[in-house]
């Protein structure tokens, strides 16, 4: 069954219910999917008729990876290449049994897989410094341990904080820094190096749920608290320059477009519905009702929003 309101322009369907899913955010594998199902990742890619006219939609499997606990998220590290000869696929899961796994695979036969213990509660985020310096793991323990990637992912820094962390982002213009939001809807800067948080800002209400950094402006950042968005320029942080209510009952996630500073994509109740909306003018580019919330992805280039509902993976294009 389709996710239902506004049509997506491309479907890939799978035999079982999709847990989460990333779309590479690396222009050298920036095709790469990976769709992580209950016991195995998913490792293909996709080919959109924008890249060669005489060409359509293609979903091309690549490689099944068995993952032996339920994945809770999933992220590819910055030395993902798909260009290069054996080509390198680097990614890390979170998982149900609170450990952090990182594959490396060639998407031949050479896989290997290193288990990264340390959390005492569920982990609900990782990301990857875009130096690949730094594996970042936020956790329901109330804290984020930093793993040192050219250290064998040896324990690094570690930030403990109030509540639940569930989310860490790192910003390529801005080397160094990692912003971290707490599920009582603070959100930290911290410069790593240093150890230290450098900026902190507040949506006076909770649960936050998730946040991102805009890639098109690294002042904005964007929370989704209570089913409402909180916009801050960080230049100017003292209150949040946007404040919109976009469900009803609660949001589950928010992400920039990388193409543009004010469009965003979100998923939230009642239901599982997708919106995308530019914050300025509140003008609704896309809303569709989804089976089952199963992650939120922007393509790396090109103008598509990319969510899955239950096992489908459906993909929208976007007028900017």
């Amino acid at each position: 069954m389709d996710a239902k309101g506004s049509p997506a322009n491309h479907t890939i369907t799978l035999l079982d219910e999709i847990v989460t899913f990333e779309l590479s955010p690396y222009e050298w594998s920036q095709n790469l999917l990976c769709i992580a199902l209950v016991d195995k990742l998913v490792l293909g890619s996709v080919h959109f008729p924008e890249e060669d006219e005489d060409d359509g939609f293609k979903w091309q499997q690549l490689k099944d990876i068995y993952h032996e606990c339920y994945p809770r998220c999933v992220a590819f590290a910055p030395e993902t290449s798909l260009v290069v000869i054996p080509k390198v696929v680097v990614l890390a899961t979170a998982s149900s049994d609170y450990r952090i796994r990182v594959f490396k695979s060639d998407l031949e036969e050479n896989d290997t897989v290193q288990i990264l213990e340390g959390h005492r509660s569920y982990v609900n985020h990782v990301s990857w410094d875009h130096d690949g310096e730094f594996l970042a793991s936020c956790s329901d323990d109330k804290s984020c341990i930093l793993w040192k990637c050219k250290d064998g992912f040896r324990r690094g820094p570690t930030f403990c904080f109030q509540s639940a962390v569930m989310a860490g982002k790192w910003h390529p213009e801005e080397p160094g820094h990692l912003l971290i939001a707490e599920k009582l809807g603070t959100l930290h800067v911290y410069n790593v190096l240093q150890e230290s948080s450098v900026l902190t800002v507040d949506t006076d209400t909770n649960p936050l749920t998730y946040m991102d950094w805009s890639l098109n402006n690294s002042s904005y950042v964007a929370a989704m608290a209570c089913g409402s968005i909180h916009l801050w320029d960080l230049q100017n942080s003292n209150w949040p320059v946007e404040n919109n209510v976009m469900h009803d009952e609660c949001g589950h996630i928010v992400k920039f477009s990388p193409r543009s500073d004010y469009i965003v994509a979100t998923i939230g109740r009642p239901n599982a519905t997708l919106k995308v909306i530019h914050m300025k003018n509140k003008l609704a580019q896309i809303e569709a009702k989804l089976l089952l919330y199963g992650g939120l992805c922007w393509h790396y280039q090109l103008p598509y929003v990319v969510a899955a509902s239950d096992r489908q993976l459906c993909f929208w294009k976007v007028s900017f």
